[in-house]
């Protein structure tokens, strides 16, 4: 009993370090407008949105945890070698994508590590292709759905302040943007931080820790949004680059509106237990602001090597987890 919890215990920490990777991975998408558009600079951005990311933790319910716990792989087939193999799968395409400044989705590469480790263990008959099929909708949703609200939002704030100069129009949106980049953070926290929580809620509820039915306890809640938070104060500064400048050059306006978009979609894909990819949304909501001015404002290749990256987080974070968890089993014969 003794040496199960301390694997237990062990696949916990797993998880937090992907946690921990996860906000340091994803810190650029809270912060990149707000630093590119000198609002705050990245010692204070990181602090700003460290605090929302953790303050969601009391904001909304724990159904994204609960998507991530049941609705991906069947909870049953769960064991410690899967998790594992599902968690270094994700942290090593985590790492591989901030190597290269990629803003990839850490959400997608967990869930790409479950699918694989799962079916290397049982095969397809493990998945739970409803929560799946609605994951996989957003991948493109996600982006979509970003795109589509920066460009509406920013449309609406020109034209709010047409009859502004520049400078006062300047000094009122790098106010607002200390609030959208808040609210901003608060979605990134109540989204990203719940796959953490599903992912150590499973492993509790395989080895009867959470009693017959499943559920997230608080004290995970505060857990996985103060790890989040942590990783986001160290934050990625290679993909900040990207977010901030490679895509389109943005001003204050601009990062206001590409932070509200996101923050209306992610928040909403939350309440809706919808896992999504917060690095999709926000440089969807990007393109969108660059797109107001004309196409060419945004630099489609760059945006066209981000895409790349989404389309392979799942198949290679899968196929890893699955190579790992098939070496594990392999070498511990």
């Amino acid at each position: 009993m003794l040496e199960s919890m301390t694997f237990v215990i062990f696949i916990i920490i797993i998880a937090l370090v992907f946690d921990f990777i996860n906000g340091f991975h994803d810190s650029a998408n809270s912060i990149s407008t707000v630093v590119s558009t000198r609002v705050l600079s990245p010692k204070y951005a990181v602090l700003w949105a460290a605090f929302f990311n953790f303050a969601a933790a009391f904001l909304i319910g724990t159904h994204v945890a609960k998507t991530i716990g049941r609705d991906i792989i069947d909870p049953a087939i769960v064991d410690n070698v899967l998790i594992i193999s599902a968690l270094v799968g994700a942290i090593s395409w985590n790492i591989i994508t901030w190597y290269y400044g990629l803003p990839s989705s850490s959400s997608h590469a967990l869930i790409g590590g479950l699918i694989g480790a799962a079916i290397a263990k049982a095969g397809t008959a493990t998945l739970v292709w409803g929560g799946i099929s609605k994951t996989a909708i957003f991948i493109i949703l996600s982006p979509t759905i970003g795109m589509a609200l920066g460009f509406v939002f920013m449309v609406l704030a020109m034209n709010l302040s047409r009859n502004s100069n520049i400078a006062k129009s300047d000094k009122v949106f790098r106010k607002l943007q200390l609030f959208s980049a808040a609210i901003y953070s608060l979605g990134h926290g109540m989204n990203d931080a719940q796959k953490t929580m599903g992912i150590i809620a499973i492993v509790l509820f395989s080895k009867g820790l959470l009693g017959p039915t499943f559920y997230i306890p608080f004290w995970l809640v505060l857990l996985c949004h103060a790890v989040i938070a942590l990783g986001t104060m160290f934050g990625g500064w290679r993909i900040v680059k990207t977010m901030g400048t490679k895509i389109t050059k943005l001003q204050p306006i601009g990062g206001f509106s590409a932070e509200t978009a996101a923050a209306c979609s992610i928040i909403g894909a939350s309440i809706a237990g919808i896992p999504v990819s917060t690095t999709h949304t926000i440089t969807g909501a990007i393109v969108g602001v660059g797109s107001t001015k004309r196409l060419s404002a945004v630099r489609w290749g760059v945006a066209g090597s981000i895409i790349w990256a989404w389309i392979l987080t799942i198949p290679i974070s899968a196929a890893i987890s699955a190579i790992l968890y098939l070496a594990i089993k392999y070498f511990a014969r």
